[in-house]
């Protein structure tokens, strides 16, 4: 075993390698950042701007960074997960189906009900891009007026008003002239709103099974038996016979106004 004086003699030259790795360190990085292109903006005088490859890539890093946020908050994607994770409480099978199923149910049901305004964004603003018949700027612009059209859409205008209010805004002509900081939140909000009122109609039938089960127990005088677990084979047997899930997610991507 090491004593703790041998672990105290070794601390001087413990620091001293560490001192020397991070004077090599911050050389290296120095060495590798010199060879890096500049960080330039150029501009060849038709309203067009150039970007450097160092702030493309910083932009590409950025936008991924923000793509789970985006994923979230700017589509269908909130909405279904709470219903979905709503009905397999209303249902009592606990863990069934488990999270990840749920999740990838509402990532395949995501990208189909988005799949109109991605393949419009697709089209107007990201192929130019790339093309190079439209300059960055641009196409952020088109881009994401698209993703406003659907946002807007499929926001309140309770929820709208209320945020344009909080910023001190009067009110705008178009969907092109909300900011992105007002229609978001706008919409993260009305989407919690029509979840949850959703998630409430697909409670109700579950709730009365669960009653009748616990007023029929009761009535026989087996109070130790478990309502729930006795009312767990009716609720599946109900909503096998309704074709549940059909109609669950039919009524979810239903419920959305797409492009």
């Amino acid at each position: 075993m090491i004593k703790f004086k041998n672990i105290l003699a070794l601390l001087p030259i413990i620091l001293l390698f560490l001192l020397a790795g991070s004077a090599f360190a911050q050389n290296g990085i120095s060495n590798f950042a010199e060879g890096l292109p500049a960080l330039k903006v150029e501009s060849n005088g038709d309203a067009e701007t150039t970007y450097s490859l160092s702030l493309q890539i910083l932009a590409l890093m950025t936008g991924l960074t923000l793509l789970p946020s985006i994923v979230l908050g700017a589509t269908s994607f909130t909405r279904i997960i709470i219903v979905l994770s709503i009905l397999r409480q209303a249902m009592g099978t606990q863990q069934t189906p488990p999270n990840q199923v749920l999740i990838a149910i509402a990532l395949f049901l995501t990208f189909f009900i988005m799949t109109p305004t991605l393949t419009e964004i697709n089209k107007i603003a990201l192929d130019p891009y790339l093309e190079g018949e439209l300059p960055a700027k641009t196409a952020l612009s088109k881009g994401s007026n698209t993703l406003k059209e659907f946002l807007v859409k499929n926001t309140r205008e309770n929820d709208l008003s209320m945020f344009t209010d909080l910023i001190g805004n009067e009110g705008y002509r178009d969907h092109e002239d909300i900011p992105l900081t007002v229609i978001l939140p706008a919409f993260i909000t009305s989407e919690l709103k029509t979840a949850f009122q959703i998630g409430f109609l697909l409670f109700l039938p579950f709730l009365v099974i669960d009653m009748v089960i616990a007023s029929i127990l009761m009535s026989l005088g087996m109070m130790m038996l478990s309502p729930m677990l006795v009312a767990l084979p009716f609720k599946l047997l109900l909503f096998v016979l309704v074709d549940g899930w059909a109609m669950t997610v039919g009524s979810l991507v239903a419920t959305y106004v797409s492009n």
